[in-house]
């Protein structure tokens, strides 16, 4: 699975590769490549002059700044022919173009699933690209863009907050990343847990401050220990998150 980032600060996202559990994901271990190939590419080495612009003022009038069409798309030709260049590693399916967008689709636990399995349709990992200022010329979008993905109904600066945390959920899913294969399925939004909200947990001491761990999670009885963490999912949805129930009408 491969990712290659269009973005004006690959600097934001290169630490992130390399720390925390989530690494294993994207570092090779011993004569085993990385499961994720992240590859970084900064989009002002393909804009041309003087002064590399990127970016130009808007038709019509109005305040900000538009991404260039050109520069991004010399970024992309050259992901796409360093892509062909590895034919042992590429899928023949055609590479999703993936731009990060207030407009797009809502990112879910279940659209993560789908990018995260590798024998899935989007096989190829995709190309993402991190837009900034007021955003990008509507041409290039309609000529190569085949995704739009959103973190929610807020606004960024920029894309790579959004691609990082794109990464970060779609590697925590790989074989081997987290500690506990399993400990994934007990995630909040998981169909394991019929797509509810995790339940609260607890940890040593038994007491802190005046507060107690619950009794039935020191009863060692597994069955009554699931049924209370199963009721505390439903009730932590219902009243956090009343539209999961109404969607999965529960």
């Amino acid at each position: 699975m491969r990712f290659d980032i269009i973005t004006l600060f690959p600097e934001l996202i290169q630490p992130y590769l390399s720390v925390g559990i989530n690494r294993r994901a994207f570092e090779s271990q011993g004569d085993t490549p990385a499961q994720i190939e992240v590859h970084l590419w900064q989009l002002r080495d393909y804009a041309t002059g003087n002064y590399k612009r990127v970016d130009d003022r808007p038709f019509g009038g109005g305040p900000g700044m538009v991404m260039l069409a050109e520069p991004l798309s010399a970024c992309l030709s050259a992901i796409k022919n360093a892509r062909e260049a590895m034919q042992d590693k590429a899928s023949s399916r055609a590479t999703p173009v993936v731009l990060f967008s207030p407009i797009g689709q809502t990112i879910a636990q279940s659209i993560v699933e789908t990018w995260a399995d590798a024998k899935g349709e989007l096989e190829s990992g995709a190309i993402l690209v991190c837009g900034r200022y007021e955003g990008l010329d509507q041409r290039f979008i309609d000529a190569h863009v085949t995704h739009q993905l959103s973190l929610g109904d807020f606004v960024l600066s920029g894309g790579e907050i959004a691609a990082v945390a794109f990464l970060d959920a779609i590697a925590r899913l790989q074989p081997g990343v987290l500690t506990d294969e399993q400990s994934h399925l007990q995630d909040s939004f998981n169909p394991a847990i019929s797509g509810l909200l995790d339940c609260p947990h607890y940890t040593r001491p038994e007491v802190w401050g005046d507060m107690p761990v619950p009794e039935v999670l020191l009863s060692g009885n597994h069955a009554k220990i699931e049924a209370w963490r199963q009721a505390q999912r439903q009730a932590l949805t219902h009243n956090l998150r009343p539209d999961i129930i109404t969607a999965k009408k529960l």
